[in-house]
């Protein structure tokens, strides 16, 4: 391979580190926006700017931090620069390819351990193929491998996510208790020492630790600190203490919204400062071993890269660069919002919306937590228990049903401590030169922090356990996958060559292409046209007239489910019955969110409303969820039929079948229209041919009895055929009921003068 190639190569890797950047925000975003945005205790403007500004100073003290990607995780001086570009370009296909799966999936997970272990899988690729050819023994591996950077690393991850849940959970336990969820009404003072010890943690370990490297503290400043950190702390603290209480009580600030904005930059600055190596490090690497082989005049395959092992400074322009891709990353990714969701909504203070069903492991894991707790409680003191229960009450403050999504997900308080402790944890290892998992320590403290605060109730408990469940197993699948894939690309490209390289990366590109179309569509159609929607009203008359729509939405839905069920069934597609059973779940779901959400319709109801409207809109959602079984069952039994390769129906069924898709496409069509239009007198008119329906039916069956007599030879046709006509009777009948309950109830609530008006 000439020297064209490894410019190209170079080329690829800088165009990969830009999408690595982006992918990377996309990803890391939720480390420092989860708190501000879940607290909103600042305008989501004011937050983006605020953490745009801590990037550009993080990214500028990242320097250090580049040689994890040197010399790291291998031992440089055993390769040659021909197997270190493989090692380099594994590395960054892997990690694009990863990280942009997870944003897709809306999960958030660790670029510290992603690249971590595709520069371990990728250098173990490249080692085993040099001990084969040498052939040495799998015990040579030690020699290439820096097992022990390399399990420091791997034990500092794992430990930190132990750590940041405990201290999280401890000291939002302590803030708890001494300011209480009533904190607007404290003393000033409480108000201003919380506020002096945040602020101090926050400069001691971010501004002096944190940007050390880049050499903005030299001289008196950083000599005194390091002589004397106990008394500078001290000061620190009593000065924040007296701006605190000045700032709280003549200048009436909130403190709490002071430390959430400084917190949110500090920690914006602290992830750039650590994790910035995670979307460059390998790139700025194979640049500076490009220069150093090009100067030696070395075949590429003989050139030793122990030059590597040397320390080496990298350009602040490029840092620079770095930094500025990175915000405008973090301003224009609609996935870093995803991401931000699923942890805002795993730590939110209310039941709300649960994403993560629950499971074997995290039923098990809150049955032992409320034994333990309730054995703690025995020993504890009463006295204790009481004062302690009163610290955690939370205010009844009236919010109307409409304005519930705009609520904060947890408090000023529990957002300060989330981002002082995790500032702290990350800025200490960004200070070791240690590349700690800023995903991990954010997130874990933000759940230790929840956890603390109660919001892990009876109601809630199994849910959020499951979902915190879901993101590790997510980091564990991590590693395992990075690992694997890294390596597994490190062998295409050790074989391969250009050609290899080419064809991995026209994959990635298009991976890439494919993954960000599809989550476009996806938030433009954030609720589907005809989705169901809860009822938010407070009076029976506006339950009706709401209800109104999901029902038009519910009936144009089912009347598209049946079509395709007897469609697919006539043509034996097994990919329209897959699709019809997606659509049949998904309108399941959405019913049973509306009747999840029945203690909150009940709770935001009028007084006059409450008798009439509750039962009017339970009976309605127990015959939607009849309907929607029926749907179940019809499109379950044409897709098992068709997946299990049974003989097909006979024309005689499928014409039968297609004329009664033409009459309930017809009564599905006028209860759509009735519906949409509010023409609700028309009604009347389709409930008086419920016997002609029934009758229906009950022709197409007597008709395939005659049939099963005589000519009928296949068992597995006759019971989808019977099964097929008695649930659409059944349909049939709750789509009446439907008609019914609604006729009736409208007739009743409508006023006299409105009546001629409906003619």
């Amino acid at each position: 391979m000439g020297e064209n190639i490894y410019i190209f190569m170079v080329i690829a890797l800088a165009i990969l580190a830009i999408t690595d950047l982006v992918v990377g925000v996309s990803n890391d975003a939720v480390n420092f926006l989860n708190s501000a945005i879940g607290s909103k205790a600042i305008s989501f403007k004011t937050i983006m700017i605020i953490a745009s500004i801590g990037i550009a100073f993080g990214a500028m003290s990242s320097s250090g931090m580049m040689e994890v990607a040197r010399k790291g995780i291998f031992n440089p001086g055993e390769f040659v620069f021909e197997e270190i570009m493989f090692i380099f370009m594994a590395v960054m296909i892997t990690d694009i390819l990863l990280l942009d799966f997870f944003n897709t999936l809306g999960m958030p997970t660790s670029t510290t351990v992603s690249i971590v272990f595709e520069l371990l899988g990728a250098s173990v690729a490249i080692s085993l193929m040099k001990i084969l050819k040498l052939d040495g023994s799998f015990s040579d591996l030690g020699a290439y491998i820096n097992t022990d950077k390399a399990a420091e690393i791997i034990f500092g991850i794992l430990l930190s996510v132990f750590i940041a849940f405990t201290i999280g959970a401890i000291v939002q336990f302590v803030s708890r208790l001494l300011i209480s969820f009533d904190y607007k009404d404290k003393s000033k003072w409480v108000e201003s020492i919380f506020g002096g010890l945040a602020i101090t943690a926050i400069i001691y370990f971010i501004l002096i630790k944190g940007l050390k490297s880049a050499a903005l503290f030299d001289g008196a400043v950083s000599e005194f600190v390091a002589t004397q950190p106990v008394l500078f702390v001290l000061g620190n603290v009593v000065f924040w203490i007296l701006v605190s209480w000045v700032a709280a009580s003549i200048l009436k600030w909130n403190i709490y919204r002071g430390v959430i904005a400084f917190g949110t930059f500090a920690l914006a600055m602290a992830f750039a400062g650590n994790d910035l190596v995670n979307f460059i490090g390998v790139p700025i690497a194979a640049l500076q071993s490009f220069q150093d082989w090009q100067a030696s005049g070395i075949a590429p395959a003989e050139f030793n890269m122990q030059g590597l092992s040397a320390a080496v400074q990298t350009p602040t322009l490029l840092l620079l660069l770095s930094g500025g891709i990175m915000v405008i990353t973090l301003w224009f990714s609609s996935k870093a919002k995803s991401v931000v969701k699923t942890s805002v909504d795993l730590a939110r203070q209310d039941e709300g919306d649960e994403r993560f069903q629950p499971n074997y492991l995290s039923r098990q894991v809150v049955k032992l937590s409320i034994a333990a707790f309730e054995n703690l409680s025995k020993v504890i003191p009463p006295s204790v228990q009481r004062t302690v229960d009163k610290q955690f009450v939370i205010p009844y403050t009236y919010v109307p049903k409409s304005k519930v999504q705009d609520m904060p997900a947890f408090d000023m308080v529990r957002a300060s401590v989330n981002l002082m402790v995790a500032s702290v944890l990350i800025s200490i290892a960004t200070s070791m030169k240690l590349p700690l998992s800023t995903t991990y320590v954010t997130f874990m403290v933000a759940m230790g922090t929840s956890l603390a605060d109660r919001a892990w109730g009876a109601e809630s408990a199994v849910y959020r356990v499951a979902g915190v469940l879901n993101v590790i197993g997510g980091w564990f699948f991590t590693a395992l996958s990075a690992f694997v894939a890294a390596a597994i690309i490190a062998y295409i490209l050790h074989i391969g060559r250009f050609t290899g390289m080419l064809l991995l990366l026209v994959f990635a590109a298009v991976v890439l292409l494919r993954n960000y179309l599809s989550h476009n569509r996806k938030t433009k159609v954030i609720k589907a046209e005809d989705s169901l929607r809860r009822a938010e009203s407070s009076s029976i008359q506006g339950v009706i007239e709401e209800s109104a729509d999901n029902i038009g939405n519910m009936i144009k839905r089912s009347n598209r489910i049946y079509t395709n069920s007897i469609n697919g069934l006539a043509r034996h597609d097994i990919e329209t019955l897959r699709k019809n059973k997606k659509g049949v779940n998904k309108m399941s779901n959405e019913i049973e969110d509306l009747k999840n959400n029945i203690f909150y319709f009940i709770k935001n109801l009028d007084e006059s409303s409450v008798g009439g409207a509750s039962n009017f809109y339970i009976s309605l959602l127990g015959l939607l969820q009849d309907l929607s079984q029926s749907l179940e069952y019809v499109s379950t039994l044409g897709y098992k039929h068709v997946h299990n390769n049974h003989k097909k129906l006979k024309y005689t069924q499928i014409k039968e079948l297609k004329e009664l898709d033409t009459t309930l496409e017809q009564l599905f069509q006028s209860t759509q229209e009735i519906f949409q239009n509010r023409s609700f007198e028309k009604i009347q008119a389709i409930l008086t041919r419920k016997e002609e329906l029934f009758d229906l039916v009950s022709d197409k069956i007597e008709k395939q009895v005659a049939r099963t007599r005589t000519e009928e030879s296949s068992p597995k046709n006759t019971t989808l055929y019977f099964s097929f006509l008695t649930e659409t009777k059944d349909l049939i009948k709750s789509t009446l009921k439907l008609l019914e309950l609604y006729y009736t109830e409208h007739d009743s609530t409508v006023e006299p003068a409105r009546i001629p008006k409906t003619n």
